[in-house]
């Protein structure tokens, strides 16, 4: 029988920087905290990241339902994470997921799916993240006032190319969004290869001003 997994090296390069700030941004909860994955791809970092996130429940999900069995082959085994879900973040409902959930992770989806879908993403978090929840996204930006690096101005000619609606977003048009659904940025921590983790929070809950 083939091996379902599907391997990124991306993936593989970027867990150990995004568990250092997951580990700081999301408390130890010996209760128990669940955190939904949108977007989780191959799997990798459902099985990378919970494994260093003690005390929190794990809930992977894909647009693709095709990525599912290897999201799931990933995870064989890991008690602390839920069999994977198909969602796509421009539903009105997101079936599947419960009421309220401590936190959201999303990797690399915003800038490889049509804007609409972060609107979708910021609304459907509002919906969703407990009054002190966090939605963390991670990926490239464009910085208003900072210059984007080389690599991310070739990479973002390349994903027009591939698809029109596709592309690196400006992290003011991204903020604006969350606002208008009620969020707002809490935290942003520059990571290796020029992406960025941002942090976001209701806005009755934000700190004044991100750093």
């Amino acid at each position: 029988m083939d091996n379902p997994r599907r391997h990124s090296p991306a993936a593989e390069r970027n867990g150990p920087p995004i568990l250092a700030a997951l580990q700081r941004l999301l408390p130890h909860r010996p209760s128990g905290g669940l955190l939904l994955e949108i977007a989780s791809g191959t799997g990798q970092h459902a099985a990378f990241l919970s494994e260093g996130l003690p005390g929190w429940q794990w809930q992977p999900s894909d647009f693709d339902a095709a990525s599912l069995p290897s999201i799931a082959a990933w995870c064989e085994g890991l008690a602390r994470v839920r069999p994977p879900i198909t969602l796509n973040v421009l539903d009105a409902d997101w079936a599947g997921v419960p009421a309220q959930v401590d936190a959201i992770y999303c990797a690399n989806m915003i800038h490889i799916a049509p804007w609409a879908s972060t609107a979708g993403l910021m609304q459907g978090a509002a919906r969703h993240l407990a009054p002190d929840g966090l939605l963390i996204t991670y990926g490239p930006y464009l910085v208003d006032g900072e210059a984007t690096a080389p690599s991310n101005l070739a990479f973002d000619a390349d994903l027009r190319e591939r698809n029109p609606a596709w592309g690196i977003r400006r992290l003011n048009d991204v903020a604006e969004q969350a606002a208008a659904a009620g969020l707002q940025l809490r935290e942003r921590l520059d990571m290796p290869a020029n992406n960025l983790l941002l942090a976001w929070q209701r806005i009755s809950q934000a700190s004044p001003a991100a750093r």
